[in-house]
């Protein structure tokens, strides 16, 4: 299928241009769409895999919405008020809201899945659940451990309806243990599992990331649950799968914390400008933009950069002679690079470094930046669908 944007030659299944990103107008109805509306499935690896979904907020809808994208037909079961998710219209202060009253927080989690609403705390809501059960997969749920079990939708109830099922079940702190039962949410997992202290400048107070373990323990539960799935078919038999949110950020952080229980060392935090190899390092351009390296050989790499830079005469400077040198003179050196690349915009920095494949670097964007990312777009890592409610 020719592309009416770039002119390229797209295999006919495709629904976007491999050239340009463009939505193909004639195989557009493939993408599908959030749970408001009965989703359109593609043809993936988990097509003919039912899943029930009983989750809300981000950890749970994150698992099932992978699975959605690979293929799995997604049931998401929601109470007669609805996923909370869908009352969340603001993030970290910034408005989530949508036309047609929905938000983009519940939408990007939950694109692809089909939407029931059921009483729960009513019999004849159970048993909608368990004749569900009976003819599908997977079952998904992220409620604080006790809550499936009190209204009968716990492993042990579900395997009477479906003894092959592989159930995934997403916590805050693993199944077991004197927390088990605690309540939690994104940040309480992060604080747990020390993350916080992994970003930021060393200045004793912790940072927050934003949500990750939300999103590294939903990808970590589908990790699980393809695991199921794959003993499913080899052994014939279902299981229970967790992840949480404790477990899937010290996964996370399995180098750094690898490293600080074998050799009672840990990475430190570290501002800047003191940043211990300087071109490991980001730096401030003229229009406010900034730039990024990450050349972890500095020896090798030092040569070049001062010769990218125009600043040959650093190559003599004595402090900074090798990678030792340049550590302890790290203040110094940042200072230096800091006027350097303060001269150019950071687009005259990329057009000087472009094709130079001895510079290891790279623009520090943000989300507005991406969708515009060439690189992004040759990938389909953002695509265009027709929203039942948004539109294209």
């Amino acid at each position: 299928m020719n592309c009416t944007s770039c002119g390229r030659n797209n295999r006919q299944d495709a629904s976007y241009c491999d050239g340009c990103g463009s939505r193909l107008a004639g195989n557009a109805s493939q993408a599908g769409n959030g749970a408001n509306g009965e989703a359109i499935g593609k043809t993936g690896p988990l097509d003919g895999i039912r899943v029930i979904d009983w989750t809300m907020w981000q950890f749970g809808p994150v698992s099932t919405m992978m699975l959605a994208d690979l293929g799995a037909e997604v049931i998401k079961v929601e109470s007669l008020d609805g996923d909370l998710g869908r009352q969340f219209n603001r993030v970290a202060g910034a408005s989530s809201v949508l036309p047609g009253g929905i938000n983009s927080y519940f939408e990007c989690l939950n694109r692809q899945k089909k939407s029931i609403a059921l009483d729960l705390k009513h019999p004849k809501g159970v048993e909608v659940i368990h004749r569900l059960v009976a003819k599908s997969d997977v079952f998904v749920e992220n409620f604080r451990n006790g809550v499936a079990e009190r209204l009968g939708l716990g492993y042990d109830d579900l395997i009477k309806h479906n003894p092959k099922i592989v159930y995934g079940s997403a916590t805050g702190y693993g199944p077991k243990g004197p927390d088990a039962d605690k309540p939690a949410f994104a940040l309480t997992g992060e604080a747990r599992s020390g993350s916080l202290w992994w970003a930021g400048p060393d200045d004793g107070v912790p940072y927050s990331v934003g949500g990750m373990a939300d999103q590294m323990a939903g990808i970590m539960l589908s990790y699980g649950v393809l695991g199921g799935l794959v003993a499913r078919e080899r052994m014939g038999i279902g299981q229970k799968v967790d992840a949480s949110h404790l477990g899937s950020i010290m996964w996370l952080g399995g180098m750094r914390y690898g490293m600080a229980l074998l050799t009672k060392n840990a990475p430190a935090r570290i501002d800047r400008s003191l940043a211990r190899n300087p071109l490991w390092n980001y730096y401030k351009c003229k229009d406010d933009r900034w730039i990024a390296f990450s050349m972890n050989q500095s020896d090798r790499y030092w040569p070049f950069i001062c010769k990218a830079i125009d600043r040959n005469d650093l190559m003599e400077d004595k402090r900074f002679d090798s990678m030792v040198d340049r550590t302890e003179n790290r203040r110094a050196l940042v200072e230096i690079l800091d006027e350097v690349f303060i001269n150019r915009t950071r687009e005259e920095w990329a057009e000087l470094f472009t094709g130079n494949e001895d510079i290891i670097w790279e623009r520090v964007q943000d989300a507005f930046d991406l969708p515009n990312d060439p690189q992004v777009i040759a990938n389909n890592y953002i695509v265009d669908f027709d929203h039942p409610v948004v539109g294209p």
